[in-house]
Formats: C-alpha cells, structure tokens, sequence
C-alpha cells in the first residue's frame, strides 16, 4: 500500500506514454498525486495512462509537447496548473538515443539526442522552478538519468554526455533553489526492459544480458517508477543533490559480474 503523501499536489512527468515515465506517472498517482502524463507523438498511449490513473482514483490530463522546445514545455506547465491549481512536483524523463559511433554518426540524430535528453531536461527545470517560485511552496524535481551518465558505454557518445551534463545540471541547480524549499534529485535506473530498449535489442539479448547483471535480471519500469516517485515523496524531505542508483549492481567493478572472480 502506497502513502497519500501527495494528496493534492500536481506532478508534471515527460515522456510519461511508455516505459519507466510511465510507471513514474502511476507510481506518483497511487501516492495521491494529480499527474500531467507528457506525451510527444503516442497520443493513444498517454491516454492509456490517464486512464489507468483514473482507475486506481487519481486524476490526470494528457499534455502533448515536444521538450526540446522551451515553449512546448512551458505549456505543459500552464496546462497542469490550469487543470489542478498548481505544479508541486516534476519529473525530468524524455529521453531519445541513436546508437552508431560518433564519428559515423547521423549528425541530425546526434543533436537530437543532446536536445532531448539534455536540453529538455534543462527546460523543464527552467520552467517547473518558476512556477514554484511563484507559488512560494516549494517543490521537488527528479532527474531521471542513468549509470552512463559515468560509465561511457560505447555507441552512445551523445546520450552518455547528456546524462552526465544532466547530473551536474541538477546538483548545480539543488544548490541554488535549496533557500527556497525545491529539492532537485536525480535517479539512475539501470539497464531497464522498456520499449526503448527493445528497440535496440532482442528478447534472447535482454535475456542474456540480463542473467550477466550481478543481481541476473533485467529492471522493471515499475521498479525504477517506485524509486522516482521515493525521491518525490515529502517523507524523504531530508534529500536533496542526491543519486539514487538503481542498477542491479551493474556498474559495479566487472568482477562482480555472476560467475567471474577478481583479479590478483
């Protein structure tokens, strides 16, 4: 059984149709939460989520808009605050990643990648703060970034990049709002069974990987949901500048990996 210890408070999460921004959204609802589910092209999917929502006894909208765009986003905020009075929590989400090697790589979807992933996470922060400084209550905003944020896995230079811009953009941002009651943290879910990944890979790799984690699974997006919502939660009004690492053990040293023995 989840608290209501967000009974009456709104939260924002991008890139909330699939995946771990929608186990976010769910998690956030069944803590009591009213929910902006952001979207940016699977109108269908967000408002599978809504529904869900609305099932468990939450309330929520679907908000259309695409995050690297500082306007879009700063609608999706009016539009919370118009349905439900305010914005008390936001969750930084949307994510877009080409894998190719950076000197083969299509330009176009480098930068897109950098725009989505880092920009958007810049301006939602940009746009959720000023809300909250309005209101004058505080607030709290959750990173979700990633273990690549420090370990710099191959064909993924610009999505490896925009998480570790994205962690200091957060720890940077945690000193300079703390006067004013907005704690900003950061999750670093771990390799996660999501549509996103299955996009890249088969369900015989994920299987096999997967068993190569120390823990021998892939994650859920409904236990990276629970660890977002954890950092969101006024329970846990004592963090701020945090990580939480939520991995499976996969960024630990490689002889931690099943099977092998360390060196020496």
């Amino acid at each position: 059984m989840n608290s209501q210890n967000l009974a009456g408070k709104t939260a924002l999460v991008t890139g909330a149709s699939i995946g771990i921004g929608r186990a976010a959204a769910i998690s956030l609802a069944k803590r009591g939460a009213n929910v902006a589910v952001n979207y940016r092209s699977q109108p269908e999917k967000a408002a599978e989520v809504v529904e869900t929502i609305e099932k468990l006894g939450g309330q929520a909208i679907a908000v259309q808009g695409d995050v690297a765009d500082l306007a879009a986003v700063q609608g999706m905020v009016e539009q919370a605050v118009a349905k439900f009075g305010s914005l008390d929590v936001a969750v930084s989400n949307a994510a877009y990643s080409d894998r190719q090697r950076y000197f083969e790589a299509d330009l176009d979807g480098f930068r897109r990648t950098v725009d989505v992933t880092m920009w958007g996470a810049f301006h939602l922060l940009h746009a959720a703060t000023q809300q909250m400084l309005k209101q004058g209550n505080g607030g709290v905003i959750t990173f979700v970034s990633s273990p690549h944020a420090f370990i710099p896995a191959p064909r993924a230079m610009a999505y490896n990049m925009s998480k570790a811009a994205l962690d200091h953009m957060a720890k940077t941002a945690a000193i300079e709002v703390a006067e004013f009651g907005i704690r900003i943290n950061i999750c670093q879910p771990g390799w996660t069974d999501t549509p996103g990944e299955r996009k890249f890979a088969s369900e015989e790799t994920l299987q096999t990987s997967g068993a190569k984690i120390p823990l021998g699974r892939l994650g859920t997006p409904e236990e990276m949901g629970e660890a977002i919502a954890y950092l969101c939660d006024p329970a846990n009004s004592y963090m701020t500048g945090a990580t939480l690492l939520v991995d499976g053990g996969i960024s630990l040293p490689w002889w931690g990996n099943r099977g092998s023995a360390a060196p020496g």
